[in-house]
């Protein structure tokens, strides 16, 4: 079955570039445009797409406010990826703390695209660079901001669980964690779960962005 996305981006020509470069997949599918954020939680509803590429700034309703609705309306929501002009946007970590899964720069190469969008739809690695680290760790500057630093305590993760988050917020897969730790892939994602039910986050962007604001991981 093909990845399913759902293009949303108030610029027409964005829209076209990126639905030649995915149509151009084999594995990938286009299924529907919109102009705006408003238009998403209907248009997920009815053609439910496994990835929504979304700018982030857009006039009506913008991509933090359109991924907050889609989480919070939406049964079993698709993949956010954030689309976006500037990679050291606030507007772009907004985003992904509302629950988008990566993002993706409007100059990139169209291979970097592509790979894009099937990595969050795999959902097993993290579209998390060194700019969007730095971010979150200027939210969680001066021993790190206090809730996510309460939350992270709570969740009482094991010393291998620890482990595994902090090689998670280093941008590496399950396989490349599991070649590091020399352990089974299966035992990963068993770590991964463990991870994510304990600090109550829906998928690796969250545990990563609060490992970050709590001090647990230094960016670098």
């Amino acid at each position: 079955m093909p990845v399913t996305v759902l293009l949303v981006d108030d610029e027409p020509l964005v829209r076209a570039g990126l639905r030649a470069v995915l149509e151009a997949q084999p594995d990938i599918e286009v299924v529907g445009e919109a102009a705006d954020g408003a238009a998403v939680v209907p248009l997920v509803r009815r053609l439910r797409p496994d990835v929504v590429a979304m700018d982030v700034r857009m006039p009506l309703l913008d991509g933090i406010e359109a991924t907050r609705a889609l989480l919070r309306s939406v049964d079993a929501p698709p993949k956010i990826l954030v689309v976006t002009t500037f990679e050291n946007d606030e507007y772009v970590y907004g985003a992904l703390r509302a629950g988008a899964d990566g993002f993706l720069l409007k100059r990139a190469r169209p291979a970097e695209i592509v790979h894009a969008v099937r990595l969050v739809a795999e959902g097993e690695s993290l579209l998390f660079p060194a700019s969007v680290r730095r971010l979150a760790a200027e939210h969680g500057e001066d021993g790190g901001n206090r809730a996510a630093r309460s939350a992270l305590e709570r969740a009482r993760l094991t010393e291998r669980e620890g482990e595994v988050l902090r090689l998670m917020a280093r941008g590496l897969s399950n396989a490349e964690i599991a070649a590091r730790l020399v352990v089974g892939t299966e035992t990963v994602k068993s770590h991964v779960s463990a991870v994510l039910a304990k600090l109550g986050v829906r998928d690796r962007t969250q545990a990563v962005i609060a490992a970050y604001e709590s001090g647990f991981v230094a960016p670098g």
